[in-house]
């Protein structure tokens, strides 16, 4: 199969293309605004071709042309400060592709949407991908992941030209080449590599009420992959075993826990954010707060998927990958 990648040098990007291409079994094509540098030996023996494109305003036909399935995961978190930018890539950018894969007529697509797509859950029962998805807190990282879910649903009530459409909602995804950042997508230039080095955490504030999961980006790999080659449809929720709770979290880092108001941290985030010291306002720790726990029976019957790394492990990934500033040649993914 070609298999066409957007979003190909992110976070779950790079993980995919790694799972696409073992064993030679498919043309990949990974799409990326900035192409990463290769050198000639590794252009002439890579196993991906590199196309250089931005969803949000480029010419995607080409881009498409003879694939057989879209994998859709290019995304812009930052600039928080200026969400027209973010809208443009991530919603426009959107819209544009399902245009184009249209167009195109492209058997399947598979896109990625989010655990902050589903709208908030106050307990803690397990939810199935039937849950509401309005957007967790009215952050733009929110708003954008349920846009995308009309948007959706608005392709596949078009006919969508016949294509097979699959949605991909992981809870959060970590894995150690992406640590560095995601440190500098949340953390900003507040939060440097050594304060999240767990041997000198003296006492970790945990927000009242916090239960957290989140997945290996190498599991959400291989369930992207299973989408491409099955012939499913629908959305399927990832997430690692187990759920991380003050307890667990303290354990985790090997440091004692300080349980704090949630109000205290958003508000805390806000006055940050607002002075351009860390990345994210105060709305994305409420939606931290709001998110539903997923339940992934449909992933784990329909994709064959399990997850091959615990929620702890996942968190433990960027942990220890962003106190060591790890990162990889990806441009996105620099130290």
């Amino acid at each position: 199969m070609k298999v066409v990648v957007t979003g190909a040098s992110g976070n779950i990007g790079s993980a995919t293309l790694r799972e696409l291409t073992a064993g030679g079994r498919h043309e990949v094509v990974g799409v990326a605004r900035r192409r990463p540098e290769l050198t000639d030996r590794a252009v002439a023996e890579g196993s991906v071709t590199w196309r250089s494109a931005d969803v949000g305003t480029d010419d995607l036909d080409a881009v498409l042309e003879g694939a057989d399935a879209v994998v859709h995961l290019a995304w812009k978190f930052q600039p928080t400060h200026r969400p027209d930018e973010t809208w443009r890539t991530n919603a426009v950018g959107t819209r544009r592709l399902l245009a184009a894969v249209r167009r195109q007529r492209v058997p399947a697509l598979v896109c990625a949407s989010s655990v902050a797509a589903y709208s908030p859950a106050h307990h803690d029962d397990l939810v199935d991908e039937g849950w509401e998805t309005d957007g967790s807190s009215p952050a733009a990282y929110c708003r954008e992941k349920a846009y995308n879910e009309r948007v959706l649903d608005a392709f596949e009530a078009s006919g969508g030209g016949r294509t097979r459409v699959v949605r991909i909602r992981p809870a959060f995804v970590f894995q150690r080449s992406a640590a560095s950042e995601q440190r500098r997508i949340f953390g900003g230039p507040l939060l440097r590599p050594r304060m999240l080095d767990t041997r000198l955490i003296p006492a970790l504030p945990v927000p009242r009420g916090l239960r957290l999961q989140a997945v290996h980006a190498e599991d959400v790999a291989r369930a992207v992959v299973a989408a491409v080659e099955r012939p499913v449809t629908g959305a399927f929720n990832l997430a690692g075993a187990g759920v991380l709770r003050r307890e667990e979290l303290g354990d985790l880092v090997g440091a004692p826990t300080v349980e704090v108001p949630p109000r205290i941290v958003s508000g805390a985030l806000d006055l940050g954010w607002l002075a351009h010291l860390v990345g994210v306002p105060g709305s994305l720790a409420d939606a931290l707060l709001a998110v539903p726990l997923l339940a992934t029976d449909r992933a784990r019957a329909e994709l064959d998927w399990a997850p091959r790394h615990t929620a702890a492990e996942a968190i433990e990934a960027f942990l220890s990958g962003a106190a060591a500033s790890a990162g990889s040649g990806m441009p996105p993914l620099h130290p």
